[in-house]
């Protein structure tokens, strides 16, 4: 899509983390820019802090994020071992922009990094987009059960 700009971020996403970059390396909120798009597009991310998304970006092996000007419309990360195993978290793109191929993008980068591409396996979890991950190559996991214990609130 024209006027869309995909940054590939260093690990753990420095810039974005401390300086609040986005693209061309201009300082334009950036943290808050992503707080926007996780409380209005992605119900499972909505209210969470700026500590807890610099900690989550810190931990992050590969981060991209999507641009059209100065406003955030995409986000995606990975953790990895770098060799077996990798989680895609996070995917999200402003609604007023799905199905124009920016989710498409962003999975693509995130397989596509070095970090993650030669791995034996790729997880994520979605609650709504299935069908949307199938398209991608992602199947179901039938042979695997995914537990959950949740841990007390900081």
């Amino acid at each position: 899509m024209a006027g869309i700009n995909l940054i590939k971020h260093a690990p753990g996403a420095p810039g974005l983390r401390f300086l609040g970059l986005g693209p061309g390396l201009m300082p334009i909120r950036g943290m808050l820019k992503l707080k926007l798009l996780l409380d209005k597009h992605a119900f499972w991310a909505d209210g969470r802090t700026n500590a807890q998304l610099r900690i989550l970006l810190s931990q992050s092996t590969v981060v991209v994020s999507l641009w059209r000007g100065k406003r955030m419309v995409g986000f995606g990360r990975a953790t990895s071992d770098k060799v077996f195993r990798a989680v895609l978290w996070d995917v999200v793109v402003a609604g007023d922009l799905q199905g124009r191929g920016l989710g498409r993008k962003v999975i693509e980068a995130l397989l596509n990094a070095p970090a993650i591409r030669n791995v034996e396996r790729v997880y994520l979890m979605t609650s709504q987009s299935a069908e949307f991950y199938q398209q991608l190559g992602f199947e179901n996991a039938n042979s695997q059960k995914l537990l959950l214990k949740k841990q007390l609130s900081n």
